[in-house]
C-alpha cells in the first residue's frame, strides 16, 4: 500500500461553496503555489450546485481562492501529498461583501470550451442560443462544426463520424436529440487508432446527461414558440442516486409546424426540346417527436461500476408538398406543365440499449472496460400522390393520373468493445482492445400506379435491397513521455488499428449484388511539446477511411422528381485517407489560443455527379471521383475582456484540389473554401445571460459547380428566478432571416441552380423549473429544430 502512495503524483480538490443555507454558481476557484500566489496554476469554477472539482493537481503546498463578485474573497492553505491526495472543502461559506458598490452584479460564466489533447470539449450548458432546440441546433452554434441549412455536419469541409455517448446509433437525424439531454459535445479531430477508422474529418461524440448529485433530483420544462406555424415542447426528468445505485429517468417531446420553399431552373445546352426546365415547390409539415431514456448505475464497491442504459424514440411528419414543373423548348413553346400533389405520412421508432462495465485499479494507469450496445429502427413512409397536366394557360388537360409508394426501412446496428490499458514502465503505457460492429438494413421501395381502380405495382419502379457488414477491428497503441529530470515536457503515441470489413448487398431480384471483403490497416502516430504547463505544440498522423453507405450502394434509381432522378453506385470503393495535423495552443489568465494547421490527402473521394440523359432527365449519383488534396487552417479563440463580457470566435479556411481522373474534364479542379463562427456571451445584470451567436460558411465547391454561402445569427437569453430554482428562457433562431441553401452546377451539357428556404426563424419561450439538484442546468434547451 505504501509504494502505491509514493506512485501517486496527483491528487484531487473537491468541495461546495454556499451563501448561508444557498449554493453559490459560477464562484471562481484559483489555486496557486505558496512560493508565488501571483500565478494561478490551477482553475475551476462552481455548477448550479455550488459544486467543485479539480484533478490532477501535482503534490505540495497551495493556496485556494474562492471569489465572486459582490462576496469577500476567501483563502486557506492546504497541502497535496501521498497521504493527503484528496483535499474536501466540505461546505464553505462566503459572506457578502457589504461595502460592494450597489451597480450591477456580475458573475462569471461557465467556460465554452475545455481543450483536450485529441481536440476540445463544448459544455452545452454555455450555450443558451440553443435554448428550445435539438442536437443539430447545438452544433451551428459549436466552434469549428459547420451545419448546412440542409441539415449536413461538416469538420474541416467533410462529413465526421458522429457516436452517442461513444457508441453507433441508429439516431442519424440529430433533431431526434433533444439539446437539453447534452451534456457535452468533444471535437476529435485527428483520433488515435483506439477510434473507429471510419471517421474521415474527425469524431463528434455527444455525450448525454447523467445526474452526479446525490439524493433525488427532478425538473421540469415547458415551451412555446411561433415560426410560420406554432410549436410546443415540454420535458419531464428524475433522478436519485445513493451509494451504490445511480437511476434516471427523462422525458420530452416536441410538435412543430414548418414551411419550405424550393425554386429551381435547369438549362439543356444540346437539348432543343428540353431546353428549359423551371420547377417550384412549397411543403407544410408537422413535426412530432417524442423520446424516453432511462439508465441505472451500480456500483457494488469503489472498484467496479455497471451501467445500462434504454433510450426510445418515436419521430413522424405529415408533409403537404406541391411541385410544378415546367419544361419549355428552345423556342419558348411549351412541352410540359405539370403540378404533382403529394400526402406523406412518416412515421420512425428507434429502441437503443447499451450495457457498460469499468474497473478501476489500485493503480490508475491501469484501466479496463466493456461495452455492449444495439440500436434497431423501424422507418416506415407512405405517399400519395396525384399529378395533373396544364396547357400554358394553366388549364388542365387530359385526366390525372395517382400513384402510392411506401418507403420502409428496418435497420440494426451492433457492437461489442472491449478496451484495456496498463503501465510497462514509469513513463510507458500500453492501450488495447477490439470492437466488432454489425449493421443489417432492409430497404423496401414499392410504387404503385392506379389502373381500372386499382393500384397496379410497377415493379421498374419498385425496388427491395438488403445490406449487411461486419467490422472487426483491434487495436493496440504505445504511448510514453520523456524529458529531463521530472520534467517530462516530451509526450508521444503510437498505434495501429486493424480493421476487417465483411460487407454483401442484393436487390430481391438478384439482378445487383455485390460481396467485399478486406483487411486494411491504418497507423497513428502524436508527439507533443510542453514548452510550459499553459502551452505546447502537438503534430499528428493518421490513416482514415470513409466507407459507403447503404444509401450510396443501392443501385436503385429513385424516380419520385422524374425530372431529377438519383441512385446509388455498388461499384463505389472506400476512400482512404492521409491526414496529418500540426497544432499549437496557449492559455493564458483570461485568454486561449488554439491554432491547427491540417493536411489531407484521399484517394477513391467520393463525390455525387449528375448526367444529362438524352431525354432531358438528370440523373444524380455517386462515383469515384479521383484524388483529392484538403488543407487549411483552423483557429478557435477563447477571450474575456471583462467580467462582464467574453467570447469565443473560430475560423477554419481551407483549399481543396481535385484530381477527377475516373469522370469528365467539366468537374471543379481547385476551390478555396471557409467558416466563422462568433459566440458572444454577456451578463447584462444579476442571474441574467445574453448570448448572441454569429455563423458564415462561405461557398463550397462541388464536382461541377458550388454550393451557395449560408449565413444566421441566433440569439438567446436567460433568467434565475427566484431562489434560483427557475429559469425563463428566450430565444431566437436566425434573427434576420438569412438561413437558406443552395447551389449553382455549370458543365458543357445543362447548368442549372436550386434554392431553398425554410422557415428557421422562430421565437422560443421556454420555463424550466428543478427541485434539489440543479443537475439539469440547461433544460431550457428543448425541442425546436431549425433545420429541414
Amino acid at each position: 500500500m505504501s509504494q502505491f502512495l509514493l506512485a501517486q503524483k496527483t491528487g484531487k480538490i473537491e468541495g461546495r461553496v454556499m451563501d448561508k443555507d444557498q449554493p453559490l454558481e459560477f464562484v471562481t476557484v484559483t489555486i496557486s503555489k505558496r512560493a508565488d500566489t501571483t500565478k494561478v496554476v490551477y482553475y475551476g469554477t462552481t455548477d448550479t450546485s455550488g459544486s467543485f472539482v479539480i484533478d490532477k493537481v501535482h503534490f505540495g503546498d497551495y493556496v485556494i481562492k474562492f471569489s465572486l463578485i459582490g462576496y469577500k474573497p476567501a483563502t486557506q492553505l492546504f497541502s497535496i501529498t501521498a497521504l493527503t491526495s484528496i483535499i474536501q472543502f466540505e461546505t464553505y461559506v462566503l459572506t457578502k461583501d457589504v461595502n460592494f458598490l450597489q451597480t450591477v452584479t456580475v458573475a462569471s460564466q461557465k467556460k465554452l470550451i475545455e481543450k483536450t489533447p485529441q481536440g476540445f470539449i463544448v459544455n452545452a450548458a454555455a450555450n443558451i442560443t440553443s435554448f428550445g432546440g435539438t442536437a443539430t441546433d447545438l452544433l451551428k452554434n459549436t466552434p469549428t462544426v459547420s451545419v448546412d441549412a440542409e441539415g449536413d455536419i461538416t469538420l474541416r469541409g467533410k462529413e465526421p463520424l458522429i457516436l452517442i455517448n461513444g457508441r453507433n446509433s441508429n439516431l442519424h437525424n440529430l433533431d431526434q436529440i433533444a439539446a437539453s439531454s447534452i451534456e457535452s459535445i468533444e471535437i476529435i479531430n485527428n483520433p488515435t487508432a483506439k477510434y473507429d477508422a471510419n471517421a474521415e474529418s474527425g469524431i463528434i461524440n455527444i455525450k448525454l446527461k447523467k445526474n452526479k448529485q446525490n439524493g433525488t433530483n427532478g425538473a421540469l420544462a415547458l415551451g412555446a414558440g411561433l415560426g410560420s406555424r406554432g410549436r410546443i415542447n415540454s420535458s419531464l426528468l428524475v433522478n436519485h442516486k445513493t451509494k451504490k445505485w445511480n437511476l434516471g429517468l427523462g422525458y420530452d417531446n416536441r410538435f412543430a409546424g414548418r414551411t419550405r420553399k424550393i425554386n429551381g431552373s435547369r438549362t439543356n445546352y444540346n437539348l432543343p426540346d428540353e431546353y428549359l426546365l423551371n420547377q417550384n415547390r412549397k411543403d407544410k409539415r408537422l413535426e412530432q417527436l417524442q423520446n424516453l431514456k432511462f439508465n441505472a448505475d451500480f456500483s457494488p464497491d469503489s472498484r467496479n461500476t455497471f451501467s445500462f442504459e434504454a433510450i426510445g424514440n418515436m419521430e413522424g411528419q405529415d408533409n403537404n408538398e406541391s411541385l410544378n414543373s415546367a419544361l419549355y423548348k428552345q423556342n419558348n413553346d411549351l412541352n410540359l406543365n405539370t403540378n404533382r400533389h403529394s400526402i406523406e405520412i412518416e412515421r420512425s421508432k428507434v429502441a437503443e440499449f447499451a450495457f457498460d462495465y469499468n474497473r478501476k485499479f489500485n493503480n490508475e494507469r491501469k484501466t479496463l472496460s466493456a461495452n455492449i450496445s444495439s440500436s434497431i429502427n423501424r422507418d416506415k413512409e407512405n405517399t400519395d400522390i396525384t399529378s395533373q397536366s396544364f396547357d400554358k394557360y394553366d388549364v388542365f388537360t387530359g385526366n390525372p393520373w395517382y400513384q402510392k409508394t411506401h418507403n420502409y426501412e428496418n435497420g440494426n446496428v451492433s457492437s461489442a468493445k472491449l478496451d484495456c490499458g496498463f503501465p510497462i514502465s514509469k513513463n510507458g503505457q500500453i492501450e488495447t482492445g477490439y470492437k466488432g460492429i454489425y449493421r443489417s438494413i432492409d430497404a423496401d421501395f414499392q410504387s404503385s400506379d392506379l389502373m381500372n381502380n386499382v393500384y397496379v405495382i410497377n415493379t421498374a419502379a419498385s425496388n427491395i435491397f438488403k445490406f449487411t457488414e461486419q467490422v472487426h477491428a483491434g487495436y493496440i497503441q504505445y504511448s510514453s513521455s520523456f524529458g529531463k529530470g521530472n520534467n517530462q515536457n516530451w509526450k508521444y503515441d503510437l498505434g495501429i488499428r486493424a480493421e476487417q470489413v465483411l460487407n454483401d448487398g442484393n436487390t430481391k431480384s438478384n439482378s445487383t449484388k455485390f460481396t467485399n471483403s478486406y483487411l486494411k490497416f491504418f497507423p497513428t502516430a502524436s508527439l507533443v511539446y510542453y514548452y510550459k504547463a499553459d502551452e505546447y505544440w502537438k503534430i499528428s498522423y493518421g490513416k482514415r477511411i470513409n466507407r459507403p453507405g447503404l444509401g450510396q450502394l443501392n443501385p436503385f434509381t429513385d424516380i419520385t422528381d422524374s425530372l431529377n432522378p438519383h441512385s446509388g453506385n455498388p461499384n463505389l470503393n472506400p476512400e482512404i485517407i492521409h491526414a496529418i495535423e500540426l497544432g499549437y495552443n496557449k492559455e493564458w489568465e483570461d485568454y486561449s489560443l488554439s491554432a491547427n494547421l491540417f493536411y489531407r490527402y484521399a484517394t477513391n473521394t467520393i463525390r455525387q455527379y449528375s448526367q444529362l440523359q438524352p431525354n432531358g432527365v438528370n440523373l444524380t449519383f455517386p462515383v469515384n471521383i479521383g484524388s483529392a488534396t484538403t488543407y487549411g487552417i483552423e483557429n478557435v479563440l477563447n477571450a474575456k475582456p471583462s467580467g462582464w463580457y467574453n467570447f469565443n470566435a473560430s475560423l477554419s479556411l481551407f483549399q481543396q484540389k481535385i484530381n477527377g481522373e475516373n469522370v469528365s474534364t467539366d468537374a471543379v479542379q481547385s476551390a478555396f473554401g471557409w467558416y466563422a463562427k462568433l459566440i458572444n456571451n454577456i451578463v447584462p445584470w444579476h442571474d441574467g445571460k445574453l448570448q448572441v451567436t454569429g455563423n458564415y460558411n462561405s461557398a463550397l465547391p462541388t464536382p461541377q459547380g458550388k454550393r451557395m454561402a449560408q449565413y444566421f445569427v441566433d440569439l438567446g437569453f436567460q433568467q434565475k428566478l427566484g431562489k434560483g430554482n427557475a429559469r425563463f428562457g428566450l430565444t431566437v433562431t436566425d434573427v434576420f432571416n438569412t438561413f437558406k441553401s443552395g447551389y449553382i452546377n455549370n458543365t458543357p451539357e445543362f447548368s442549372n441552380y436550386r434554392y431553398g428556404k425554410a422557415d428557421t426563424r422562430a421565437f422560443i419561450i421556454t420555463f424550466a423549473y428543478f427541485f434539489k439538484s440543479a443537475f439539469k442546468e440547461k433544460l431550457l434547451e428543448n425541442k425546436f429544430s431549425t433545420d429541414y
